[in-house]
């Protein structure tokens, strides 16, 4: 996997703009952080509830993982090099939905994939 297609994969979602945040590409919706590329250029910090951060942390440690920096954040760290697309996909659309507008969320009978 690759941050090209993670981007790719971001800006097909409704209502995602593109930015910066920490000096690293960013994605949000309707101003809401999304996720973000992170320093070391190999990573992703994807907003998630805490269940689901805990659930991907067990089912896939090799691909997910937490720092300090988001223990108290409804985040997870992605490492490109381990996830599959398929994972991604999924867990970028579950982002997108907790982070969109209801409005939003509610227009679309189908994302993208």
């Amino acid at each position: 996997m690759t941050f090209a297609v993670a981007r790719r994969l971001a800006l097909a979602l409704p209502g995602v703009v593109e930015g910066t945040s920490y000096r690293t590409p960013a994605f949000r919706v309707a101003g809401k952080f999304f996720f973000r590329l992170r320093d070391d250029g190999a990573s992703l910090a994807i907003r998630i509830d805490f269940d689901t951060r805990e659930a991907l942390l067990q089912a896939n440690p090799r691909a997910f993982f937490i720092t300090d920096h988001y223990r108290g954040y409804p985040a997870i760290c992605v490492r490109l090099s381990t996830v599959r697309r398929l994972e991604l996909n999924a867990l970028l659309e579950e982002s997108w939905r907790c982070v969109a507008p209801k409005r939003l969320v509610d227009s679309v009978t189908r994302l993208p994939k």
